[in-house]
Parts: C-alpha cells; sequence; structure tokens
C-alpha cells in the first residue's frame, strides 16, 4: 500500500488506472521504479456548473487560468450535460445522486460555483473546501460567497443593475474567481466521427441558419417569412446554406427545405451537431446553445440580441452582433409582453444578409 501513488492524477482506487490497462505499469515497481506515467497532483478543485449546455461551454475558457495558476490541479467539475467537458477536466461528473453523495464526502482546496441555481447554492455551502467562490446557500437564500461575487449577484436580481452591466460574461466569473480576463478563448472538443454522408459543398463558403431558440425564450424568434427570404437571398449570392436545429426546429426547417432547396440532414445528439456546425464558415443565430457552439468552434458568427444585454457576449472578434431597428420592451422576458409591437418584427433580412457578406465574402 505505501508504494501507490494515490496523488497521481491517472490513480481511481476503484479500477485500474489508464496507464496500467494499457501496459500493465504499477505505481511502482519491484525494481523500485517510479511509473512513467506518473503525474502527481496538489491541489483539489471542484467547479459547479450545471447548465444550461451554452453556459457550461462560456465557462470553461476559466480552465485556461486555473491550469496556469495550478498546474498540478485534480481539477472536478459537477454540470447536467458532462459530455460538452473537454479533457482538461480531469473528473467530468454528472449531477447524479452518486456523485452528490461522493463530493459531499470529500474536501477541495478550491470550489468555484458559478451556478445561482438553488441546489447548486446548496451543494456549495455542503462540500468541504478550504476556499469558496461564487454563490452558496444562507439560511435559505442564494447570495454571494464574498464582495467579489456581488455584481454578478445583482444583475440577477435588478434590470437596471443588469442593464447597466458593461462587462462580458467571462469578464463577471474570471473576476468572481479572483483572476483577470485577458481574452481566455472557450475550448470545446468536437468527438464526433460521424457526418462523412452529409452532402455540403464545400468548395463554396457554408453558412449555417440555426433557424429557434429553444421553446420557453419565444420573444427571441425570427419570423419563418424571413428565414426563407435569408435562405434564398444567401443561396442566390452563391452560398452553401445548411439548416440548423433541434427536434423543436424539425418540422420547421423540412418546411424551409422544401422553400428554400437549403440542405437541412435533421436534428442529431449533441456531438454530432457540433460536427455538424464544425463544417460551416458561419452561422446565423440568436442567443441559444448553438452561439457557444459556434464561438467554441472558432467559426464566424452573425449573433441576433434582443431581449439580453449585449455586453455580456464576448465573441473574441468572430462575428457582429445585430439588434432590432426598434428597441426591445421585454428585457429577459421569455415570451413578447407586447405582440402588437414585438421588437422582432424590425429586423429586415437585408441587414443579415450585408452581415454575413461583410463577415464572410464570396
Amino acid at each position: 500500500m505505501n508504494s501507490l501513488k494515490t496523488d497521481c492524477r491517472h490513480f481511481r482506487g476503484d479500477v485500474p488506472c489508464k496507464p496500467h490497462k494499457q501496459s500493465g505499469v504499477h505505481c511502482v515497481d519491484e525494481k523500485g521504479d517510479v511509473c512513467p506515467h506518473y503525474d502527481g497532483t496538489d491541489t483539489r478543485i471542484l467547479i459547479i456548473k450545471l447548465g444550461a449546455i451554452g453556459d457550461v461551454i462560456r465557462t470553461t475558457p476559466l480552465l485556461h487560468k486555473l491550469k496556469e495558476v495550478h498546474p498540478r490541479a485534480r481539477i472536478f467539475w459537477l454540470t447536467l450535460t458532462p459530455e460538452v467537458l473537454p479533457s482538461a477536466v480531469d473528473e467530468k461528473l454528472d449531477f447524479s445522486l452518486k456523485n452528490i453523495v461522493a463530493l459531499r464526502s470529500m474536501h477541495f482546496d478550491l470550489l468555484y460555483n458559478l451556478d445561482k441555481d438553488r441546489e447548486a447554492c446548496a451543494l456549495a455551502d455542503q462540500i468541504s473546501a478550504t476556499t469558496k467562490k461564487g454563490f452558496i446557500l444562507k439560511d435559505g437564500i442564494i447570495s454571494p460567497t464574498d464582495a467579489s461575487g456581488e455584481a454578478k449577484y445583482l444583475t440577477g436580481i435588478f434590470d437596471d443593475a443588469s442593464k447597466a452591466n458593461t462587462k462580458t460574461y467571462p469578464q463577471e466569473i474570471f473576476e468572481i474567481c479572483g483572476f483577470s480576463f485577458n481574452g481566455e478563448r472557450y475550448l470545446l472538443e468536437n468527438q464526433s466521427t460521424e457526418g462523412a454522408g452529409w452532402n455540403i459543398n464545400k468548395k463554396k463558403r457554408v453558412i449555417g441558419l440555426n433557424t429557434g431558440c429553444g421553446g420557453r425564450w419565444t420573444s427571441r424568434l425570427w419570423d419563418d417569412k424571413n428565414w426563407i427570404g435569408l435562405a434564398k437571398t444567401l443561396k442566390r449570392k452563391g452560398y452553401e446554406v445548411v439548416l440548423l436545429g433541434g427536434e423543436q426546429e424539425h418540422k420547421k426547417n423540412l418546411t424551409f427545405a422544401r422553400a428554400t432547396k437549403a440542405k437541412y440532414f435533421g436534428h442529431f445528439p449533441l456531438q454530432q451537431f457540433i460536427g455538424l456546425m464544425n463544417r460551416c464558415d458561419l452561422v446565423v443565430t440568436s442567443v441559444t446553445m448553438a452561439m457557444h457552439i459556434t464561438i467554441g468552434l472558432g467559426k464566424k458568427i452573425v449573433l441576433f440580441n434582443n431581449i439580453f444585454n449585449k455586453n455580456e457576449f464576448e465573441l473574441y472578434g468572430l462575428g457582429t452582433i445585430l439588434e432590432p431597428e426598434l428597441p426591445c420592451r421585454c428585457f429577459y422576458q421569455p415570451t413578447c409582453t407586447n405582440p402588437q409591437y414585438r421588437c422582432m418584427n424590425h429586423f429586415p433580412v437585408k441587414r443579415v444578409v450585408e452581415a454575413c457578406e461583410k463577415l464572410l465574402p464570396i
């Protein structure tokens, strides 16, 4: 037992480590030599960021800084979607009872909870850690752990504070964690090997049109006639147009494909969807998971925004944010509060086409 290297990044304790399975090595061999794969760790870090998927992806820039400041850290991340976490995370944990039970019996040097959901804050309060940053539950109330989280906390409580914010989301979370943001990029690893049969003409510039925005946030929807007009115009100008979306957009995208002759291959599991988006050179999308995947893949982007503060979006110089010509009156509202006014009706196709041509000239 004394020869076990339990501080090694590869050591599990419940099952053999990967180097042992691959080459039969031990922590220390019969000659007393330490395993050549030994990778000692000296810091244990837990990140809690449960969801949604896009929020998880746009939190990954933090890993650059953690690796820089704590190069020998073992990083745990608890989330609803571990499949989007990059290899920089040592322990990718889904939000399940077995993992919650295990985490509550462990001690961490650093705990970052960047969710203001009640269950995430309760866990952050319950799990043992030397230093906690972000948000916890105090007397049943979600609260920041210290002054570094107060600004982000207030933007979630008061609309005027949210509208006045001038910082991007990465800036905000870096400051909460005690760091300065210096343009660190998203970490998104596409693991899909499928899609070779997709009939996409890569001799042309490929533009993906992500036509949905989720079932809840309908205030962000652009009218069907506009998507059809955009697809037709882009095709006429010589672009290869691919329709993107999930199950909720399936029927709509089938209709769009018939009306415009744009390519539509269906809806797919997450990794395949990421693979399909990776075939695009530019993506037109509202504020959705697809926006963060586009940025994570380093693709050009035309982003529709109406109900959010545009300052929170970090595009890394990849694109442009377009907003309606009439101001939105539904700040952070999932449904339009004034259908007769509806700001997304004041969003002409011509502006979107011009933005695409500027970012991705033929």
